[in-house]
């Protein structure tokens, strides 16, 4: 196994855990501003107060884009398995 194809897999497998992460994260934090934002205007200094917002935000864009999160990692492990044999030579 050649550099140039380890440096393939760990640049597809970054990528993969980005694209499968990134919209929770990113809901997480807009969630986490926007609560932000309220205690700051309202002056509530409550740490536990953006907890249950970001829970139920990654919940929801879990279970919206769980096909797409299941079908990126279905070819991204089709690939991975496919080509292992290619690989190991």
């Amino acid at each position: 196994m050649s550099e140039d194809i380890v440096m393939q897999i760990a640049s597809e497998t970054l990528k993969t855990m980005v694209l499968i992460a990134g919209p929770m994260l990113i809901a997480a934090m807009v969630i986490g501003i926007i609560v932000s934002v309220l205690q700051a205007i309202t002056q509530i200094n409550e740490a536990t107060l953006t907890f249950i917002p970001k829970m139920v935000a990654i919940i929801l864009v879990l279970v919206i884009l769980a096909p797409w999160m299941m079908e990126v990692l279905q070819n991204y492990s089709s690939e991975i398995f496919g080509n292992f044999s290619e690989w190991v030579r």
